[in-house]
């Protein structure tokens, strides 16, 4: 099977009050973990869907990191627009650009569980987290979601979905806040 991951970042970060994904965070931009962590997925490529002016940096060998500048901040619109980017994917993995602690084998783990399902998810204590690994099968359901929302009604509403237990809670730890920020600096998650 082949797989992509899409790293949401075109958000506004209102709760934030600036551009979140730029500002360091255990020594260079909160954006470069999410990549990181997607880049150790067992993907093909990433796509990076953000804001015209955000730098995702330079990115050397494999797997490839592109970007995909939208101008909408509406997460369904992101969604969809890394999704239509997937190609001949069987899959793509969702992470959040404001996820910097995301444990780099879950992603490995969950391509292992999806089976014939819609999606797998990876959940800490009975609360999912990201990465989301969203079967080919699910991009059309994808491309009809609106505003600012999500898969995660839309797979909370199936059956068949794969579910990961995970001992790490760096998959539900994000950034909103400034205090988050210096909150998670000193984390040390159960992978580390």
């Amino acid at each position: 099977m082949t797989f992509v991951s899409i790293v949401l970042a075109a958000g506004s970060a209102r709760r934030f009050g600036s551009d979140k994904l730029s500002v360091r965070f255990r020594g260079e931009p909160l954006i470069r973990h999410a990549i990181r962590a997607a880049r150790a997925a067992p993907v093909e490529r990433v796509i990076v869907v953000c804001s015209q002016t955000l730098d995702v940096g330079e990115w050397d060998g494999s797997p490839p990191v592109s970007t995909l500048r939208i101008s909408s901040e509406a997460l369904s619109r992101s969604l969809k627009a890394g999704v239509g980017q997937a190609g001949g994917a069987d899959g793509a993995f969702i992470f959040l650009g404001d996820m910097p602690l995301v444990p780099h084998d879950i992603a490995g783990r969950l391509a292992q569980v999806l089976g014939e399902s819609f999606a797998a998810v990876p959940k800490h204590e009975g609360k999912t987290g990201h990465p989301v690994l969203i079967a080919s099968r699910a991009f059309p359901a994808i491309s009809r979601l609106e505003g600012d929302q999500g898969a995660g009604g839309m797979l909370r509403s199936r059956s068949d979905v794969a579910e990961l237990d995970i001992a790490d809670p760096g998959i539900l730890l994000d950034v909103d806040r400034g205090e988050d920020l210096a909150r998670l600096e000193g984390w040390k998650g159960a992978g580390e």
